[in-house]
């Protein structure tokens, strides 16, 4: 769309609250999503004279070049829905169960290693999400962890490891951002002061290693666990609250299912872990591919050129692995390994669907109204302190990833304006500060809200229902953020990055002392 943006003022926060607020009350994300796109339209219209059926053909308009412009991220999704499908089908991810449940055999080891994967998988988020999930989904399912903290566990160690690690399209995006302030290598000085993605990776290992759990997760956890009046068979969770409800079972797939129980007994562990592997191998090297690494690109730049582009390829390559792996060996005939690359396009029209949405709805705020615009103009316009800065920042990054559901758009917007902030002798000291917390602010954000790509591929990597996994994974998420906050008005005063994460971390071990306490007082109650 070519369409010249306006200044719509405090309306521009109409449609990101309207989508939000729909989707938490009724659980319903289409049309929530929808509505908030239809309403920024109305208010881009309003604002240059038009009328209500050019704000409806705006839509569509919209909802169309978002599908042209991600046309590389849906080939991919629906490329990895398949090689999912077809491992699956083959017995590969069976096998791998029983292999890892003779080594894996608690909850503990179960998200422990499931943390471990997700933060060695650093290079994109969205394909941290759903290769981790892929891997892991059927261990933590015999473990009885909750899909909902499958969920969180893939969410809190994606696009946290990528924000902190310097060889990620992340870091390259960044870097873009900050040139003026030495590119890279500010991007490496901001690490120490990512605090959000420091801590919440903290988090996830002391969960996993406590088995605390607070809020909502408490109740998906105790659901996963045996009740004693209950016959063994019974003990075992509803199909329907593990899977989101989109992807209840129609008689294709109970079919599917017969085909893939005999497949089952053919399949071996490698017919799972080779496909992975080649998927993680090609993605990296088509990454690198496209990016021009191989005609004289740095690896890090080139990385961060294409990588949605590279990921397709990767995925591709490891479903040509898949085919000759399988077909060869009879553990499925081509009829049906073509059955299990539509049937797999099928399981990721859901998640295809709130993507669009969300990113027509990211559309109409940042390119037509200008939501982000505004809400970084107020805080320049703002007569603030610059030791107060790094709080205000992460709070204002925090809001605008969260209503926009985009962590790449946020600090791409605030960025260059914290950087025109901190110009000169007296904002120096409280510049790399203030990039920290606008990223953090970023990724907290895109962690907790409903809109954002990164959590909607979560909930699909754990097929956990999508609100339920925002739902859980929120008070987390806010937690290890107030955290966040208070770390970031040292961080203000003192400048000092070892510090500021030495305080950070006591606070939070302090708030797990507490919550531990808690947890033991109420049981010890309970048990009275």
């Amino acid at each position: 769309m070519n369409l010249e943006m306006i200044e719509a003022g405090w309306f521009s926060l109409l449609p990101p609250l309207i989508a939000i607020t729909l989707a938490l009350l009724t659980k319903e994300v289409y049309s929530s999503l929808f509505l908030g796109i239809l309403t920024g339209m109305f208010v881009y219209c309003l604002g240059t004279g038009g009328n209500v059926l050019q704000a409806i053909t705006y839509v569509f308009d919209m909802i169309a070049a978002k599908i042209g412009e991600n046309g590389y991220m849906i080939i991919f999704l629906v490329l990895l829905g398949s090689l999912v499908v077809v491992v699956s089908r083959s017995g590969g991810s069976n096998a791998y169960g029983e292999w890892a449940g003779k080594r894996i055999k608690n909850k503990t080891s179960a998200k422990l290693t499931t943390a471990l994967l997700g933060l060695l998988i650093f290079v994109d988020d969205g394909f941290n999400c759903l290769t981790v999930g892929t891997v892991m989904r059927p261990v933590t399912d015999k473990c009885k962890v909750s899909r909902e903290k499958l969920a969180y566990l893939l969410d809190a160690t994606a696009a946290p490891i990528c924000i902190i690690a310097p060889i990620s399209s992340w870091a390259v995006a960044v870097a873009s951002e900050v040139e003026e302030a030495g590119g890279l290598n500010a991007f490496i000085r901001t690490i120490p002061y990512n605090l959000y993605a420091i801590l919440t990776i903290a988090m996830v290992f002391f969960l996993s290693v406590t088995d605390l759990d607070f809020g909502p997760m408490k109740k998906a956890e105790e659901s996963m666990r045996p009740k004693e009046s209950m016959r063994p068979e019974e003990n075992i969770r509803p199909k329907e609250s593990m899977q989101p409800k989109e992807n209840i079972r129609s008689k294709e797939n109970i079919r599917s299912e017969a085909r893939e129980a005999v497949a089952a007994k053919k399949g071996r562990v490698p017919d799972l872990a080779v496909p992975i592997l080649t998927l993680i191998v090609c993605s990296i090297l088509g990454m690198a591919y496209v990016g021009g690494y191989f005609e004289g690109q740095s690896f890090a730049e080139a990385i961060g050129e294409n990588p949605t582009a590279g990921l397709t390829l990767g995925t591709f390559a490891a479903l040509l692995t898949a085919m000759a792996l399988y077909i060869p060996r009879r553990l499925m005939s081509l009829r049906e390994f073509m059955d299990g690359v539509v049937d797999g396009i099928k399981t990721m029209i859901p998640a295809l669907l709130i993507l669009i949405l969300a990113w027509a709805l990211g559309g109409v705020c940042r390119e037509m109204i200008g939501t982000g615009l505004f809400v970084s103009n107020f805080v320049t316009k703002a007569d603030l302190s610059l030791s107060l800065l790094p709080a205000v920042v992460f709070t204002v990054a925090a809001f605008l990833s969260f209503s926009m559901g985009t962590a790449w758009g946020t600090f791409g917007i605030l960025l260059p304006i914290v950087s025109m902030i901190c110009v000169g002798a007296e904002g120096a000291d409280v510049l790399i500060p203030s990039l920290g917390a606008t990223l953090a602010g970023s990724v907290f954000g895109d962690h907790c809200s409903p809109i954002s790509d990164t959590t909607i591929l979560a909930s699909t990597g754990a097929q956990c229902e999508h609100l339920k996994h925002v739902e859980t994974q929120l008070p987390y998420a806010v937690l290890v953020a107030a955290v966040c906050f208070a770390g970031y008005l040292v961080a203000g005063f003192v400048r000092n990055p070892w510090i500021t994460i030495a305080a950070s971390v006591l606070l939070l071990f302090l708030v797990f002392a507490v919550l531990l306490y808690l947890e033991k007082k109420s049981g010890r109650a309970a048990g009275k």
